[in-house]
């Protein structure tokens, strides 16, 4: 058997390219999955607010219903208040009720999705790391 310092490099380099692929593919799995965590956070915080928001318009309805029907009603307009009949203020807090309701459920859909990604992307970082693999799913 002759032996051939050549083959040996060629080995070395084939090698070294391959492990350079997988840092690389391993640091744009690991980016993913910290740009997902950022959003999931912030999907969260944007949800908390606007249940909040829902929560509040709920009561001021509730508290609205509970008024006689000729009850002087006003909305706060910059720096003045604006007087509505009963009906057009609960008018008004059931659509934004209605709104509210739609993006929460939207911001859950999101939330769930990003989730779902930052679960794949730590899979794949595993998988990474295990060495079984560094196809992308």
């Amino acid at each position: 058997m002759v032996f051939c310092p050549f083959k040996i490099w060629h080995a070395n380099q084939e090698q070294t390219h391959h492990n350079l692929i997988c840092l690389s593919l391993l640091h744009e799995v690991e980016t993913q999955a910290i740009a997902a965590q950022q959003q999931i956070s912030l999907v969260r915080t944007q949800q908390a607010s606007k249940q909040r928001e829902m929560r509040m318009a709920q009561l001021t309805r509730t508290e609205l219903s509970s008024l006689p029907p000729d009850t002087n009603i006003f909305e706060g307009v910059g720096k003045m208040f604006v007087a509505l009949p009963l009906s057009d203020m609960k008018g008004k807090l059931d659509s934004r009720i209605k709104g509210t309701e739609s993006e929460v459920e939207g911001l859950g859909k999101r939330l769930h999705y990003l989730e779902v990604s930052q679960k794949n992307s730590k899979n794949q970082i595993d998988r990474m790391l295990r060495g079984d693999g560094a196809s992308t799913s």
